[in-house]
């Protein structure tokens, strides 16, 4: 019997990828994607993907989605214990592990781990020290397909927001970036792929820098 777990779903690529590895491995059974919303915007946190979009790609992956709702000037307290709480009515239902699409910042490892021990779940990394190189092509070679929706102006121009992850996307990064962005210089909506029953669709709107830092890029969705 495979493990039933929770998997920490952005909306982007490295979710995507733990969540294919996963049914590949069929070691575990994903019970739910836990997002973080900024209820202010209604939208996924750092990512700025619309709520609708993120349940339209759940409504794809036939997984019920578990929102974390945070006000966008939220204290780690904040954050720390709206966690801790649903993470314990779930280790009540026997989920005692969380998936994460971390890569190398140990700290960030670190941090999660301390939080989840807290509620009593394991953290999983099944990307753990993998290269970003390869996972970058890996996720374009399966077949996936992906926006980027967010930018870190001072790892990348604005011309970066908005366009296809893809192989020409990764040629014309700076050496200084990583392929998988995993500093956060950049974020990623997935809309197609193996995992979805079907794509997401949407159209891009308006770019806007908040912060005096970070662009976005808006995604619309789109009735076909």
């Amino acid at each position: 019997m495979p493990e039933k777990v929770l998997l920490n779903w952005s909306s982007g690529k490295e979710s995507a990828l733990c969540l294919y590895q996963i049914r590949q491995s069929r070691d575990y059974e994903i019970v739910a994607l836990l997002t973080t919303i900024t209820e202010d915007y209604d939208r996924v946190s750092m990512h700025g993907v619309r709520r609708i979009l993120l349940e339209k790609q759940a409504e794809s992956l036939n997984i019920p989605i578990e929102k974390v709702f945070i006000k966008k000037n939220y204290s780690n307290n904040e954050y720390e214990s709206r966690i801790k709480d649903i993470l314990k009515l779930y280790k009540k239902k026997g989920i005692l592990s969380a998936v994460f699409g971390d890569i190398y910042l140990l700290d960030v490892r670190r941090y999660r781990e301390d939080n989840l021990k807290k509620a009593g779940i394991k953290a999983i990394f099944p990307l753990w020290k993998k290269d970003t190189f390869e996972l970058a092509n890996l996720f374009i070679d399966l077949g996936f397909k992906a926006i980027i929706t967010c930018i870190d102006s001072h790892a990348l121009d604005r011309e970066f927001v908005g366009r296809e992850f893809d192989k020409g996307f990764l040629n014309d990064l700076p050496a200084h970036v990583d392929p998988c962005g995993e500093n956060g210089e950049f974020h990623t909506f997935v809309y197609e792929g193996p995992i979805f029953k079907h794509c997401i669709h949407f159209k891009k709107g308006e770019v806007v820098l908040r912060d005096n830092r970070f662009y976005f890029c808006d995604l619309l969705p789109k009735q076909l």
